[in-house]
């Protein structure tokens, strides 16, 4: 997809930062002059769509990267063979946790079970589900917090479903970043959260996030 094909979107804080550390490598390089350089990075900040970012770093050589696209729009698996290989079949290696007054976390290479349960009372917890194994085509994620948080980290192309009840508290809807991805696991999460918050949110893998950026 062609940066000309979502010139209308709206940029984020993110992008106008990428694309400024983009102008700073150019700078630093010695392919802007300061004139050239304050210019584009004014522009930058001012930006409001990507159509607006995109002619900022047209000109400049960014090797796999196309700064002026949100990060969603880069396709990079978070393993090698995409999501076949990561629909199990089998148990779960963790289906539960409990954080009171702590905190809990599951990251890394980890296989998310058909249902996985969490409860916090003023403390908090974090899912990362970037680089997880999955047990099932769909998986549930109930989460019950009570002054707390819980904080749930998905991979672009998964399908997200929120259904959870926020009294007082509230249940974040990622962003919308298109259709899923052929194969991808579907996450349903839902539960209560009383005084607390439950939030979902798109990240590429680490892997992927070092490949993108460009070396200095």
């Amino acid at each position: 997809m062609s940066d000309d094909a979502v010139p209308d979107l709206r940029a984020s804080d993110a992008d106008r930062d990428r694309v400024a550390e983009i102008l700073r490598d150019a700078l630093a390089e010695g392919r802007l002059d300061m004139e050239e350089f304050d210019e584009r990075l004014g522009a930058a900040y001012r930006a409001r769509t990507y159509g607006e970012l995109a002619p900022l770093t047209r000109d400049l050589p960014v090797p796999g990267v196309a700064p002026a696209l949100p990060v969603s729009f880069v396709k990079a698996p978070a393993v090698e063979g995409g999501w076949a290989g990561r629909i199990t079949g089998t148990e779960g290696s963790s289906t539960g946790a409990v954080a009171i007054l702590s905190g809990f976390e599951r990251r890394g290479r980890w296989t998310v079970p058909r249902r996985f349960s969490c409860f916090t009372f003023m403390g908090g917890g974090e899912l990362d589900l970037r680089e997880a194994d999955f047990a099932a085509g769909e998986v549930e994620i109930h989460c019950v917090v009570i002054m707390g948080g819980v904080q749930v980290i998905v991979p672009p192309g998964v399908e997200v479903v929120v259904r959870g009840v926020g009294v007082m508290g509230a249940f974040e809807h990622p962003r919308d970043d298109g259709p899923p991805e052929p194969g991808a696991p579907r996450v349903v999460i839902g539960g209560l959260a009383f005084w607390g918050g439950v939030g979902v949110e798109r990240r590429l893998p680490r892997g992927a996030r070092k490949r993108l950026k460009k070396p200095r």
